[in-house]
Parts: C-alpha cells; structure tokens; sequence
C-alpha cells in the first residue's frame, strides 16, 4: 500500500481538494463536485492497517539522523516530500498538490470524527484584518508587513472526553445593607453558610493533543458545534494541513479532570447568586471517568514576528472566532499620549487667558 494518499480527479487528473464553502470534496481545475460517499473507498484499508510510517529507502545524513523526520514520495510529480513524525496531511513542497500521509490516519491512529472546516482562507484573512481593526498603538510596519498569506488551516487533534462528576461545595455567602440614621451611617452584614452537592453530566470535553499548539490558545478558540462532528474521512483532510496526536490520552487526563472540577464550581457558584460575595470553603468533585474520543478539529493559524518576538494567531474554522496577542509600539504610545497632552495643555491655557479676560 502507498505510504502517500492523492484523489485524482476522474475527469482531468488533478488532484481533488476538500472545499468548505460546499461542504463537498471538489477539484480546483476543472470545477468538479463529489460526494464523499464517492471516495470512501479510499478509506476502506485504513481501519485494518496497523503499519508503521512507510519511508522511502533512503538513509539520513549523519547530522540529520533520529531528527523525527520522514521522507516520502510525491506521487504527482514524484519530489521528495519531507515531513516531521506527527504530519497527517501536508502539501508537496514542489507542485503543492494535497497529500494526505496514510499510516498517520490509519489502525490505531485514525481518528474517530472530525469536524469539518466551514470557513476558508478568506474569512481567516478578513478575521485578522478585524482583529488589527482600531488599535491605536499596533505597530505601522506590523500591519504592513504581516503575512496573511501565511495563513494556514491546520486540523489539530483533539481528544474529546466524556465524563460524570458527582460534586459537593460548601460556601461562604454575605449580604451586606447600609443606612444612614441622623448623623451616623450604619452597615450591617449577614453571613450564610451555604451547602450545595449535585451530579452533572459532562460531554466532549477536549484536550489539545499536540506539543506544538500551547493549550491556552486551544481553548481560547473554543467553543465548538460538535453537533456538527462527522465520522472521519481522510476527504476531509485534502488541501489543509493536519497533524496526528503526540501528547496520550492517559496524559490528557489530568488536563481534562482540571477543566471538569471548574467547570463543577462554575456550576455550583450560579446557584449562589443573590449574595454580596461569596468564597469557597471548600469542596470535592468525584470525576467518573467515561468514554473518551479522538476527534480532528479545524483552526486558522498563523505565526508572525515582529521587534524579535513572536506573535501567534488562531481562529476557530468552524466558528470564525479569532484569538492572539498583539504588539504595542511603546514610541507610538509616547507619540499618542504628548500629543494629546499638548491639546489638553492648549485647551487649559487658552481657557484661563479666556477667564482673566472676562474678568477684566
């Protein structure tokens, strides 16, 4: 079996790329439409392969020896495509024709769903154009050079885990009153003990299962419509970029259990509301573990540099959300703040002058 997989297009040869605007598998060149139901036979042996990664016969240089990094065949033009471990799908470097790397998908390694990308490179680019809009103090020459052609859909997986947490918090709650009685003003607070316990029900929790996207950035593009989640076709795959999973599930856990237990006191403390404030006294969440999934989720990334460091975007495929920090020129900020305190400064002074006048 071929390490490397390509959909030909029946009608020209080209290869077949995933369009998310139709929702529909579709070649670029001569505008064909497909089902996916009209390439799941491609998918048919990658169930039963238990196969490690296919490399070409070929040795690594010293120095690039035990590096993690795998060189395959392009099988439309027949260059050498070089891909880390963790690649699922990538593009060749030499005709950038879609290449899906099947043992990353296959046996063990396939994924359970995916969730489809819904919006394209475009609406990634108009996000990170929204998302510069009105910062007074973003960097010119960060806005003039910023490389939005840079903008790469990535699926990252995900492990989605489903758990039940039986949960049991006890709280301090007061309310607090003020009068004013005569010449004296009185406050009154009443302290509540509040005792809360109840059992929820957790679904599709998920963890980044990749080193290579920081997990606050994961979760910041959240929430995702897994109501949307489809079983996997590597179809789906074709003309974006995918990595398989490199962090376990059993390593995921803890992650997960953190996200469970505060999810639990975000639960319980809405039903202490009423309250002045209210503090945690202190609590237990029994997290029963359930079924956990390996799901592909889509997210827009892009990685840029300015003034020596690194900036990084994302925004949810799926959703259009758009996350990541940005830079400020602290020159501009000076520039920005003199130059209204010279206005205020004249408006004051022009103000006075105007004031002894009146006043002869």
């Amino acid at each position: 079996m071929s390490s490397l997989l390509q959909y030909k297009c029946p009608k020209c040869g080209g290869n077949i790329e995933f369009d998310s605007s139709i929702q529909k598998p579709k070649c670029p060149f001569c505008d064909s439409e497909f089902e996916l139901d009209d390439l799941k036979a491609f998918d048919s042996e990658l169930s039963e392969d238990k196969s490690e990664w296919q490399t070409k016969e070929e040795k690594w240089a010293e120095n690039e020896a035990g590096n993690g990094m795998k060189i395959f065949v392009c099988e439309s033009c027949g260059g050498e495509v070089v891909t880390e471990e963790t690649t699922a799908a990538t593009r060749c470097p030499w005709c950038d024709n879609p290449i899906v790397v099947k043992g990353s998908v296959a046996g063990s390694l396939k994924p359970d769903f995916v969730i489809p990308f819904k919006l394209d490179k475009a609406a990634a680019k108009e996000g990170f154009k929204k998302h510069l809009s009105g910062k007074k103090f973003l960097p010119p020459v960060f806005i003039d050079e910023n490389h939005m052609d840079e903008i790469k859909g990535i699926y990252v997986p995900f492990w989605l885990f489903d758990a039940d947490a039986k949960a049991q918090f006890r709280f301090r709650g007061t309310k607090t009153r003020s009068w004013r009685s005569g010449d004296y003003r009185y406050t009154e607070t009443l302290h509540f003990a509040l005792v809360r316990d109840g059992e929820m029900c957790f679904d599709n929790i998920p963890v980044d299962g990749s080193k290579k996207m920081a997990d606050d950035l994961m979760e910041s593009v959240e929430p995702f419509d897994y109501s949307e989640m489809v079983s996997f076709e590597t179809a789906y795959l074709s003309g974006f970029l995918a990595d398989k999973y490199d962090v376990s599930a059993e390593d995921s856990m803890p992650r997960a259990d953190k996200r469970i237990k505060q999810s639990a006191t975000d639960e319980m403390m809405k039903t202490t509301r009423g309250y002045s404030g209210v503090t945690v006294q202190s609590s237990f969440v029994d997290v029963r573990k359930g079924t956990v999934s390996y799901a592909l989720l889509p997210i827009w990334v892009m990685n840029t540099t300015w003034n020596g460091q690194r900036y990084i975007f994302a925004m949810n495929g799926q959703t259009g959300k758009f996350v990541g920090n940005l830079p400020c020129d602290s020159h501009l900020k000076n520039v920005y703040f003199w130059k209204w305190f010279g206005i205020l400064t004249g408006i004051c002074t022009a103000a006075i002058i105007l004031l002894r006048l009146l006043l002869g």
